[in-house]
Parts: C-alpha cells; structure tokens; sequence
C-alpha cells in the first residue's frame, strides 16, 4: 500500500474523542434557515445507518500502486428529497436489528457487499438531516482487497470509487451559492469529485473522517 494510513492509525482515531458538529459545520449550508439545525433531533426521529467502506484498490496513476478507497452512489431519481444525490450505502433500520446490521445490510443490499468480507473498525458521530427527518449513525468499515460490486438498478443509479488521497486534497474543496426549491438561496459548501457535487450530510459526515485522519 502507498498510503501511510494504516488501519491501526485509522482505529486509534476513532476512538479519541470525535469532532462531531465541529466538522459537520464546515460542510452545511448556510444559513440554517429557521430550523432546528441538524445537531439537535426530535423526539420523534427515524434511524437510520450507513456504511463508509475503505479498501485497497490501484489508483490508476503511473505508478500503479494500491491505495485505500471509498464508495458513494448516486441515488436513483425518485419521488423524494434524496433524489439523485450522492451518497454512502445506508438506510432505515429494521425491527431490532443493531444499527451495525443496518449499516451492512444496506450495503449488501445497495451495491452487493457481503458482510462476511466487511470488518467493522468504528463509528463517527451520528447526524439528524431534518428533510427526511433521519438521525443517522455512520458506520466504519474495511476490506481485504476490492470487493466485487453488484449495484441494485432500483437504488444505484452510479457506483463512484474515490481514491482517500483525492478526498484529502483541499482542491477538491468548493462552495457556491444555491437556490432551493422555496426560493431561498445558501452557500452550499461540497467536494467536487470526478464532476460530482457531493453535499449535505454525506459531505458532513465524510468531512468529519477527514478531520479525524489528520495529523
């Protein structure tokens, strides 16, 4: 592997204290609007869990050489509020099942990940997103080598593989001001990736395992 990241280092800043709303600020919108803003959910919240998968995978440059990767999607285009957004694999838990469980079915679920292969290394700090009302708990984890994706036509419009490096250069980083669909206009800070414009929670959440990955 080319990357100096071990997963031991990854594991040990997991569990240091987590920066949580510190790092999710600098990637939402602003202004809030006169919500309640995303750090505080109701009482009556939904759960829900995603998967932020890393494994080693060439990066395609001159050298060739292995280096951790992530995956997002892009959602299918549907009657909600999530449509056509990029994404981590994730969704609603069921019954009573953990919220690990969640996360891995989903994935399986989402892009084909058998959980057999998947090892859990931990958690960042979970994340109310008031449009669909969801609090949602992300979850860490790693493979041997690159798995074999199946993505689901009915959820995956776009299985998008991301080199770590890509993610942690700050040229990636862009903001822009948007007009929403109740004609307010924010600053909407994002990752521009391979012509993607990743946004909201999953630009949050990713940008809280940034932060923690530094130095």
């Amino acid at each position: 592997m080319s990357t100096a990241l071990t997963l031991e280092y990854i594991r040990q800043s997991l569990s240091n204290p987590l920066p949580g709303v510190v790092a999710h600020k600098k990637m939402a919108p602003q202004p809030a609007s006169d919500l309640v803003r995303q750090w505080k959910p109701p009482a009556n919240y939904r759960e829900a869990s995603v998967l932020l998968l890393l494994y080693p995978h060439i990066t395609g440059n001159e050298t060739s050489e292995l280096e951790w990767h992530v995956i997002l999607t892009r959602r299918v285009e549907y009657a909600g509020v999530h449509s056509g957004q990029i994404s981590f694999p994730g969704g609603r838990r069921e019954g009573n099942e953990t919220l690990e469980t969640t996360a891995l079915r989903e994935a399986q679920e989402e892009v084909g990940l058998s959980p057999e292969n998947l090892k859990i290394v931990g958690q960042l700090s979970p994340l109310y997103i008031p449009p669909s009302n969801f609090y949602i708990y992300p979850f860490i984890a790693y493979s041997n080598s690159r798995p074999m994706f199946y993505p689901s036509p009915q959820e995956v419009a776009e299985l998008i593989e991301i080199p770590l490096s890509l993610l942690q250069n700050p040229a990636i980083r862009h903001e822009e001001t948007w007009t929403f669909l109740d004609g307010s206009q924010r600053r909407v800070p994002f990752f521009n990736v391979f012509g993607h414009q990743v946004w909201g929670a999953t630009a949050m959440m990713l940008n809280e395992f940034l932060t923690i990955l530094k130095p």
